[in-house]
């Protein structure tokens, strides 16, 4: 199995339907009660412990995930009150290098994406199946649709999740 990778990498099929859209923004709900449940009963040594070699640590990949998911979440705002907004791009790796990703409790991260999803998933839910068809424009990625973005961060949660996870099945933890 890649560590990187451990339910796979992304992939987009195209347009979703209705019932597919309704099954990823699920999943997007169910994401910080899975992150939560990722890291229950995690001691410091274990939160700063890398999922991977070469890897962030626990305690970096659960302070990343509401930091990107605020990220999505404006780009999707953007999309629907503007015509193909062109959205600033970040660096991820040097925010994990930052102090607060490094040593802040998690538990802060986690009362983030709890509110950051019942909010975000609200307005999901608002939204007219043609609305998905909205874009925005990323400097490098070029057009994303608001259902490709959708399919992204539903994967990107399961997959940041699966990090947590998996190193504790490999740990026994």
């Amino acid at each position: 199995m890649d560590l990187r990778y451990p339910i796979g990498q992304f992939e987009y099929q195209g347009a979703l339907s209705s019932a597919q859209r309704q099954e990823l923004i699920d999943q997007i709900a169910a994401t910080p009660e899975r992150m939560r449940s990722a890291v229950q009963g995690l001691s410091d040594e274990q939160l700063d412990t890398p999922y991977r070699p070469e890897g962030w640590s626990v305690r970096q990949v659960v302070h990343h995930v509401p930091e990107s998911h605020l990220n999505s979440y404006l780009r999707f705002k953007l999309a629907i009150t503007e015509d193909e907004p062109t959205i600033k791009p970040y660096f991820e790796d040097r925010r994990a290098k930052l102090e607060d990703a490094q040593t802040a409790p998690v538990e802060l991260s986690l009362n983030l994406l709890d509110a950051l999803h019942q909010r975000w998933v609200w307005f999901l839910r608002s939204l007219k199946d043609g609305d998905f068809q909205r874009t925005f424009r990323h400097p490098e990625l070029g057009t994303v649709s608001l259902d490709k973005n959708i399919a992204l961060y539903a994967w990107h949660g399961r997959h940041h999740v699966a990090h947590i996870t998996s190193l504790r099945e490999r740990m026994g933890w």
